[in-house]
């Protein structure tokens, strides 16, 4: 892939930096500037929409595409009018306009631009003007008019709904009224409506997308968030939500997360594998659990594999077993029968296993499994996200999670279920 000029800039050491921008001619600096200063996901796209939302995580680049965004067109027409509104009036003011990315930033050398703050009022050279308002206070969009509007970090805004449609009722000037949305995402009620629409034009990515931020800070928070819920809101963008009547929330996956170096010692450590439907298509679930000597059960591993022919998931379940001196092998056996006994079996001679078949819904089977989560008495030994994703997918009645089966889910619904809820083998202590 192509990187833009500024991209390539931005990859150079500072000497060399330095030394090409002291080589451009003042057209070809502000020609740079206002071209090419964005990096992939920043730049707000063209088109007819009449509300973009930019996702981003922290230090992506947001403010600057919106101080962008509005800076380009109060140049364009000087009789606009654009509304700037933020979760507080100081934070309009301290970010949008005069933050180190803002409005005051972003202006070219030959423009003047003026913010009177107790009047919460920005002038552009063009004539064109901004007007400051606060997610706290709905009421102050009333009656005001405008061609555009930048909303920044709508997650914080205490009345979003009452702001947004005040906002939305004064977009009456002129044709090709516009709303860009730039926030780092929550699950509240009117982002995800705006995200669900699919007329909203998209733009944002992660925080490791901004070459600009220094490689020590971002690789910390990768070290210290990469994975979790936290890290994949805050660093990666996504809008993550709950899905409703979910068996297990996001909130209950961060309270029941452990470190692997606070593990105890294990008594019984075991694999829980839920075979593909279909050979060769959708992928075989394999998850190491352990019970540990403080009474507990923590998911170890999630070795799960996806696309392989049954020789090539049951090598995959016996390698599992081996690294982590499993016991046993618990395997669902309602989709194969016989055949995936035998399959194991072919692979590993001796490797325990044992059959099981489920008399009920995937959803029913996992609410005891859930129910420990809740108590505490299971727990998620570091970070799987795709397991993750699948636990907060199944309700009740089935499956609401990503991809067509909850296949690791699964497998560790059976791991879990025999640790904590079956028969019990002689103990054996090992450590991890």
């Amino acid at each position: 892939m192509s990187l833009t000029p500024v991209e390539q800039l931005a990859r150079l050491a500072e000497p060399d930096q330095l030394y090409v921008l002291r080589r451009l001619t003042m057209p070809e600096r502000r020609g740079l500037l206002a071209h090419y200063w964005w990096h992939k996901g920043q730049k707000v796209p063209d088109g007819g929409w009449r509300v973009c939302l930019g996702l981003g995580g922290r230090g992506f680049g947001k403010t600057r595409a919106g101080a962008e965004w509005v800076s380009a067109l109060a140049r364009a027409d000087g009789s606009c009018r654009i509304a700037l509104v933020a979760a507080s009036r100081r934070e309009a003011i301290e970010v949008m306009v005069r933050g180190p990315t803002g409005l005051m930033a972003v202006a070219h050398e030959d423009e003047d631009l003026v913010c009177y703050s107790d009047r919460g009022l920005v002038e552009f050279a063009s004539g064109a003007q901004a007007f400051v308002y606060s997610g706290y206070n709905p009421d102050g969009l009333r009656g005001a008019q405008h061609h555009f509007a930048w909303c920044d970090e709508l997650a914080k805004w205490r009345y979003p709904q009452e702001t947004w449609d005040n906002l939305l009722l004064g977009l009456r000037l002129g044709e090709g009224a516009k709303v860009l949305v730039t926030t780092t995402p929550k699950p509240i009620p009117l982002l995800k409506r705006l995200a669900a629409d699919p007329a909203t034009a998209r733009l944002g990515g992660r925080t490791r997308d901004n070459d600009s931020l220094p490689a020590d800070h971002v690789a910390a928070m990768d070290g210290r968030y990469a994975g979790t819920r936290l890290g994949r809101q805050e660093l990666d963008g996504e809008l993550i939500e709950d899905v409703e009547g979910a068996l297990w929330t996001r909130d209950m996956v961060e309270q029941g997360r452990a470190e692997k170096s606070d593990c105890p010692a294990f008594s019984r450590v075991v694999v829980g594998v839920d075979p593909p439907a279909v050979a060769g298509g959708d992928a075989c679930g394999i998850v190491v659990c352990g019970l540990g000597i403080d009474a507990i059960g923590y998911v170890l591993d999630d070795r799960s594999v996806h696309g392989l022919a049954p020789e090539g998931w049951a090598r995959a379940v016996v390698r599992a077993a081996e690294a982590w001196e499993a016991e046993l092998v618990v395997v669902e056996t309602n989709q194969g029968g016989e055949m995936v006994e035998s399959v194991l079996r072919s692979v590993d001679s001796a490797l325990p296993v044992r059959p099981v078949r489920a008399r009920y819904g995937k959803g029913r089977r996992a609410e005891p499994v859930s129910a420990l989560f809740a108590k505490g008495k299971a727990k998620l030994a570091g970070i799987f996200a795709e397991l993750e994703d699948q636990l907060c997918g199944m309700t009740n009645g089935g499956y609401e999670g990503p991809g067509r089966s909850p296949d690791r889910a699964d497998a560790m619904v059976w791991a879990m279920a025999e640790l904590l809820l079956g028969p019990r083998a002689e103990p054996r202590i090992r450590r991890l």
